[in-house]
């Protein structure tokens, strides 16, 4: 059997950020990244999205991909020769220097908006979903691939973490959006989180806009909304505050 990418039925285009997902389910996408502004944005080939169906590099008339861990333990591991010839296969062509490749794993570095930012940059990104146990660990030491988590928590997966990791990405790609300052305008964009939202009715259940959103004043406005961001943070996420505090100090 040949391996094979699963992409729309769109030709390859060659300035397009591009991001190639390595997995089991490869019918998992585009999943929701197919709908709203990055579907919108898939269509119109602002990016790319390959798929790449890991179970065609498998070994033996069942094509597996997976063994029992060395030394024993529950569970299953992805194996380094399938998953090599899948890596192998999918950055063939790209330029490692500016095509980042990725495990999502729960013991790698937490997924920032500054990692989306730096994704964001790069000519694409090749990630790699885990199953069962993980991966083994000489296909990470080998392709020094760079490991990242959704956050704190262990999932059956990598296809949802993917698709949460593309989004926060391919929103920030040039002409997504529509409107630049709507991506420098929201959360942990400037280390805080964003301020509150409003708008009509001007009343609602009894609950009033602010007035100081209703005055016309930009710069009331823009001295309520850096308050409340400010406030928001210390309550709910003193580690940006602290880690903000520490940003202000050092210039």
């Amino acid at each position: 059997m040949q391996p094979r990418a699963l992409m729309r039925d769109k030709p390859v285009l060659a300035q397009a950020w591009t991001a190639k997902v390595i997995t089991l389910f490869p019918q998992a996408f585009p999943g929701v990244l197919g709908a709203s502004l990055t579907g919108k944005a898939l269509d119109q080939g602002l990016w790319q999205l390959e798929p790449v169906d890991l179970r065609p590099f498998g070994e033996g008339k069942h094509r597996n991909v997976d063994d029992t861990p060395a030394g024993g333990g529950a569970g299953m591991v992805l194996r380094a020769d399938v998953m090599g010839a899948a890596v192998e296969h999918t950055m063939r062509g790209v330029d490692r220097g500016r095509w980042p490749l990725i495990y999502l794993s729960p013991r790698g570095r937490p997924f920032t908006q500054a990692t989306a930012e730096r994704l964001s940059q790069a000519q694409g990104v090749t990630m790699i979903c885990g199953r069962f146990e993980g991966l083994d660990q000489r296909i990470i030491d080998h392709y020094d691939i760079e490991e990242i988590s959704l956050g704190d928590f262990v999932m059956t997966g990598g296809e949802i973490a993917a698709q949460a990791m593309i989004d926060a990405t391919v929103r920030l790609l040039p002409g997504v959006l529509g409107n630049a300052e709507s991506a420098e305008d929201e959360s942990f964009s400037n280390g805080l989180l964003e301020h509150p939202q409003f708008t009509r009715p001007a009343v609602w259940q009894g609950r009033p806009i602010p007035d100081v959103l209703l005055s016309g004043d930009h710069g009331a406005v823009a001295k309520w909304r850096q308050a409340q961001s400010e406030e928001l943070t210390q309550e709910r996420r003193p580690d940006l505050w602290n880690a903000h505090q520490n940003d202000g100090d050092d210039t």
